[in-house]
């Protein structure tokens, strides 16, 4: 229990963290976007709940298989998924954000694939966590459109 505990305060804390000091602030703010962009108050919201279900799922792909596939690609798509507040809301590069959004979604879908026969429980936590990451390059490649 106690790796478990690590990876929900490692995964959410880092979540965290990178996303209180990589605020949208004005620039983002003052971008044209989508009649379909949520409530500022539901992004902190799910992504809690969707570290929460990654750090789960990391945790039990590590007590099975700390050196295997399906962990590098668990470790591969945290990594694009911290990168990508910086890269967006910092350094204002919407396309090199979507870049990286789809590269997250298809590190999400790897992860899945390989833990789907293994671990059933692990591939369903990543399976709202695709469909958001879906929604935000959707949203994501609308505001590169109307910017």
């Amino acid at each position: 229990m106690f790796q478990l505990l690590v990876f929900v305060v490692a995964v959410v804390g880092i979540g965290w963290l990178i996303g209180a000091t990589n605020l949208p602030g004005e620039w983002y703010a003052g971008l044209a976007k989508p009649d379909f962009v949520p409530p500022n108050w539901a992004f902190p919201v799910a992504w809690t709940i969707l570290y929460i279900m990654i750090a789960v799922a990391g945790w039990r792909t590590y007590r099975r298989a700390p050196s295997g596939r399906a962990m590098l690609v668990w470790t591969v798509q945290l990594a694009l998924n911290f990168i990508w507040s910086p890269v967006m809301f910092t350094m204002h590069q919407i396309g090199a954000a979507l870049v990286i959004l789809i590269g997250l979604f298809v590190a999400i879908v790897t992860y899945i694939g390989l833990e789907m026969s293994r671990d059933r429980l692990a591939a369903a936590l990543f399976a709202p966590y695709a469909a958001w990451v879906a929604f935000a390059g959707v949203l994501n490649a609308a505001i590169w459109r109307l910017n």
